[in-house]
């Protein structure tokens, strides 16, 4: 049988950075930059107040103080958005709201709280030295500074900063516009009724909320029966829609296994056993330039898949590396088997012991159809092919996954 390591090279040795594209700045969260940004306005963009208060000259408020305020006339007001200041006279006060342009004449601002806040005069009860609360023009970012470099993951900081230097088509990596096809004629949709027989397709709805986490635009394909035909024209026709393609089921050796015969027919999936458990079954390949991972129909056997293989190929194609999981090293707190040959990766539950080490529980049910105990897991454990039992308080490593912020086990092993 093929590795796991095997089957990953593979598969990243075929996919490729999709290009660049200059996309609307309210669409690229969570995209990666292709290209570095230099600036082309100053931030700030002029010199402004850094407070609410009184723009004035330090020397005519150097002797204020709580017992002895100095009074000034209020010669008008600056707000946020004004165009032509006004001059600060000597012996004057203007208003100045945060944000607001900084008047020439003045060079200091006092601070509102330092004020009896008078409106036709104002009394100061301390002095400012020069320069307090202003903030210069280009003093964060300069004209042609490198603001964001190539590879960098936009978040909300990150699109804020190209906003305010007035980017507004950056240049990034789109997101992976990924299909996902789950066969079988023994498949109802959620919600629907349930006959002798069939059973609901919880697959593409867990492929496709898995793939949104991992940063790609999926979508279902339903409606997929055991036939040929169908599921090759379904295939065909989205082809041209889409940068990859996940199916689930059809890919064993069932006489039914309708995804390997029609794909084996064009000679560009290759489908072959992989040394894991669960998930042995897998294929392969790129059809008109196009990954297609054909996963297995076991619904545990396909979410484990597509955190090892699929996972990493989105990420390679959004301009990243690696799985985007963190691994750790745990303690596992109860003895478990792990068959021979084959690379296992148990459900289990993360959290950090009275002693500040990771422990992993077994989540549950381990066969390839415990959904239950999956949903219950935030780790994968990581058993190597050559060990075949794995004894209480023996370490080992752990894919953390990161699908619920509200898992305090996981946060306390994150942290």
């Amino acid at each position: 049988m093929k590795t796991v390591d095997e089957h990953i090279s593979d598969i990243l040795g075929a996919v490729a950075v999709l290009p660049a594209r200059r996309l609307p700045l309210p669409t690229v969260h969570g995209c990666v930059l292709a290209a570095n940004v230099r600036a082309t306005i100053a931030l700030p963009g002029f010199d402004n107040s850094a407070m609410d208060g009184y723009a004035v000259r330090a020397a005519d408020v150097a002797t204020a103080s709580e017992d002895a305020p100095v009074r000034l006339p209020v010669a008008g007001e600056i707000a946020a958005g004004a165009a032509l200041p006004p001059e600060v006279a000597p012996g004057t006060a203007v208003r100045i709201m945060t944000g607001a342009p900084f008047p020439p004449g003045a060079d200091t601002v006092v601070q509102v709280e330092w004020t009896d806040g008078g409106t036709e005069t104002v009394a100061v009860h301390r002095p400012a030295e020069r320069g307090l609360h202003i903030r210069r023009k280009g003093e964060e970012v300069a004209i042609g500074d490198l603001v964001l470099t190539a590879g960098t993951m936009l978040g909300a900081a990150q699109i804020g900063l190209l906003a305010a230097v007035n980017v507004a088509n950056p240049p990034v990596h789109p997101r992976p516009r990924l299909a996902v096809l789950s066969t079988g004629s023994e498949l109802v949709d959620v919600g629907g009724r349930v006959g002798p027989g069939q059973i609901v397709d919880s697959n593409s709805h867990a492929v496709v909320a898995a793939a949104r986490e991992a940063g790609a635009e999926a979508r279902r394909l339903t409606g997929v029966p055991d036939d040929p035909e169908r599921f090759e024209e379904a295939l065909r026709s989205v082809l041209p829609e889409v940068d990859a393609i996940v199916t689930t089921g059809g890919v064993s050796v069932g006489a039914h296994d309708i995804v390997k015969e029609v794909l084996t027919a064009t000679g560009e999936v290759r489908f072959e056993r992989i040394a894991m458990q669960p998930g042995k079954p897998q294929g392969f390949g790129v059809i008109d330039g196009v990954p297609v991972f054909t996963l297995p129909g076991n619904p545990v056997s396909a979410l484990v898949s597509f955190e090892l293989f699929v996972r990493p190929a989105l990420r390679r194609m959004r301009g990243l590396t690696g799985s985007g999981r963190p691994r750790v090293t745990v303690t596992v707190a109860e003895a478990l088997r792990s068959p021979a040959g084959k690379r296992s990766f148990p459900r289990v539950r993360v959290t950090r012991g009275e002693d500040g080490g990771l422990l992993a529980y077994s989540a549950g049910g381990q066969g390839s159809h415990h959904l239950a105990a999956a949903a219950g897991a935030n780790a994968l454990l990581v058993v190597p092919e050559d060990v075949t039992e794995v004894e209480a308080g023996k370490p080992a490593t752990a894919i953390l996954l990161a699908a619920d912020p509200t898992d305090g086990d996981l946060a306390a092993a994150v942290l």
